[in-house]
């Protein structure tokens, strides 16, 4: 099958399966894959140790800044890189979106920190192309912290429950009012993207003529 779509952007919170379906479609609808390099930012793990004292009336931790600085940097390196320009030759599914880095400012830092960051943001006058279609990732907690579990990355163990649905509650605000590009949301609850059935319906589903935002719900 052929990729209709420039750009594709999977995206939703840590365990929701981005990187997985990405992966999938790069392969299916042969294109370019553009994943994210989280491992490679060195506060990372030190933010996910304090996200274990979060809770619903805290911030997260001391490292939160200097961890979205860092990402932040390292994403506008690789949009205005030469592998980047080269990848946009030909379409290119991504499992993450440019967009949410001030998502992620606005839920873990304080207000006088995301005034920082976001004069950065500013001073780095990123003009990225909007992507052709958003597919957005959901699920529960529960679900989300079972799997993060399963897959054993170690320095992800401090992550809780209440940091979780703070990212959930986060991306669900955001999501809402976006209308800057068509947007196929799917409950991962419901739909295993490694059945192959169920894999099959997104593929004809994505190959439609997407506009606005819509549910891929089979079961429905």
């Amino acid at each position: 099958m052929k990729n209709k779509y420039k750009s594709i952007i999977v995206e939703g919170p840590i365990g929701v399966g981005k990187t997985t379906l990405a992966t999938k479609l790069a392969s299916s609808l042969g294109s370019e894959i553009m994943l994210e390099k989280f491992s490679e930012n060195p506060f990372l793990e030190k933010f996910y140790k304090d996200v274990g004292k979060f809770n619903k009336y805290t911030k997260t931790s001391k490292y939160a800044l200097a961890t979205q600085l860092y990402f932040l940097l390292q994403r506008a390196d690789e949009f205005k890189g030469e592998e980047y320009q080269a990848l946009k030759r030909n379409n290119i599914v991504s499992d993450y979106f440019i967009d949410k880095d001030k998502l992620f400012a606005k839920t873990i830092l304080s207000s006088d920190e995301y005034l920082l960051y976001d004069r950065v943001h500013d001073g780095l006058k990123l003009n990225i192309e909007k992507p052709s279609l958003v597919i957005y990732l959901q699920t529960n907690a529960e679900t989300l912290l079972n799997r993060i579990k399963e897959r054993g990355i170690k320095f992800e163990a401090s992550i809780t429950e209440a940091y979780l649905q703070k990212i959930i509650d986060s991306y669900t605000q955001f999501f809402h009012s976006y209308k800057e590009s068509p947007l196929l949301i799917i409950n991962t609850s419901n739909v295993n993207i490694n059945n192959p059935d169920d894999y099959a319906m997104l593929l004809e589903e994505i190959n439609k003529d997407i506009k606005g935002k819509i549910y891929f719900n089979p079961l429905s």
